[in-house]
């Protein structure tokens, strides 16, 4: 039912801010019970979770990255955002965006989106 699809640029400079957007569709980012979720993956790496934002506006962070994260939501357009700040190519990866029940109970993904963070 609930399909979730990521946008943004492929490709963002050293010490830019990355912006990727995540749009809903059939299901509501205010229903009770759902965290929306960004979790990325680097080359030859495991999936990271990043941090999520609960359909009461709270959100919650890696602690690894929690200093340049923001996640925000716009719920008159069905979306949620993912600001990171002071990207570096570490930060290269397919972003994913994901409806979640709780910690680990991911329902729904995104296909996710590749960034390549390169001047």
């Amino acid at each position: 039912q609930v399909q979730l699809q990521e946008s943004g640029p492929g490709l963002v400079e050293p010490w830019q801010t990355l912006i990727l957007t995540c749009t809903v569709s059939g299901g509501s980012i205010k229903s009770n019970g759902y965290y929306w979720t960004w979790i990325r993956q680097a080359p030859g790496k495991g999936l990271e979770w990043m941090g999520c934002i609960g359909y009461s506006g709270a959100t919650d962070y890696s602690p690894r990255l929690k200093s340049r994260t923001v996640i925000s939501r716009d719920t008159s357009k069905s979306q949620f955002t993912l600001q990171l700040t002071s990207v570096t190519p570490e930060d290269t990866a397919v972003y994913y965006c994901v409806k979640a029940r709780g910690d680990y109970m991911y329902e729904n993904w995104g296909q996710g989106t590749q960034v390549t963070v390169s001047s």
